[in-house]
């Protein structure tokens, strides 16, 4: 028996990286899973793998998220579990960020969870047997330590840490047995950190000093931090962010 036997996942931005890796955790742990990413090709690659279903979708798009979340629904009867994973990054500062970029940015990273937590609310309020369910937003140490380089990145992900207090401070004075918390990766070793690599010699051992313990995080260990919120394990767990860096935060600068 696995320990989410019987619940429904639906998890964003599932073709790659702590997507995949989530999408694998969840199916592996008996959810059924619904993968979406605007990624068809590896989208489909890791459901096939996984035992789970894709969908194209593009988390900024409203219509889109009714779609997911009512043919999950109708599908099998109930959601219990949504990743807001999907996300991307930049490469400007506050002087040279376009607008353009900055918006597309928000409109993925904060608007899309945005749109997740209120789709999932939703379903989850009519779940059978009562309102339940656990939704699991994507932060970043970035939300806590900001970084010059990409000002909409960082801004998105601190607004996605205030946006799951919200949700969970919403849903529990509603009365709702619907939680909401965040995850903060640290450094992990993803696509996007194999692509800087070919960028920026020497990122990759740095990126692994960040950390007391040596090393980048996985996707793995991204996606046992995740199903453990989605589990019934954290069923006292609200509004919380749940640290996945390596102790990096807890590190002094200067030592």
């Amino acid at each position: 028996m696995g320990e989410l036997d019987g619940k429904v996942a639906i998890v964003t931005g599932g073709a790659s990286g702590i997507g995949a890796a989530t999408v694998r955790q969840l199916a592996a742990d008996g959810a059924t899973v619904v993968s979406t990413d605007v990624q068809v090709d590896a989208g489909c690659a890791v459901a096939a793998d996984a035992g789970a279903t894709f969908r194209t979708h593009d988390v900024a798009d409203d219509d889109a998220w009714r779609s997911v979340v009512d043919d999950t629904v109708t599908a099998h009867g109930r959601l219990d579990i949504v990743v807001n994973n999907a996300g991307m990054v930049g490469s400007s500062n506050i002087e040279d960020v376009a607008i353009e970029q900055w918006n597309r940015i928000l409109d993925v990273n904060l608007t899309g969870v945005m749109l997740g937590c209120q789709h999932a609310v939703r379903a989850m309020r009519e779940n059978p047997g009562g309102p339940s369910g656990s939704i699991i937003n994507v932060a970043s140490t970035t939300a806590f330590t900001a970084i010059p380089g990409d000002v909409a990145y960082v801004a998105s992900k601190g607004a996605v840490r205030s946006l799951t207090r919200s949700v969970a401070v919403h849903c529990g004075q509603r009365g709702y047995a619907i939680r909401c918390n965040a995850v903060v990766p640290g450094a992990t070793d993803t696509g996007i950190i194999e692509a800087a690599s070919q960028r920026v010699p020497g990122i990759r051992e740095h990126l692994a000093t960040i950390s007391p313990l040596g090393r980048m995080g996985t996707p793995s260990d991204l996606a046992a931090a995740i199903a453990f919120l989605a589990s019934d394990r954290s069923a006292f767990v609200t509004g919380t962010d749940l640290l996945v860096d390596g102790g990096a935060l807890a590190v002094h600068p200067g030592y």
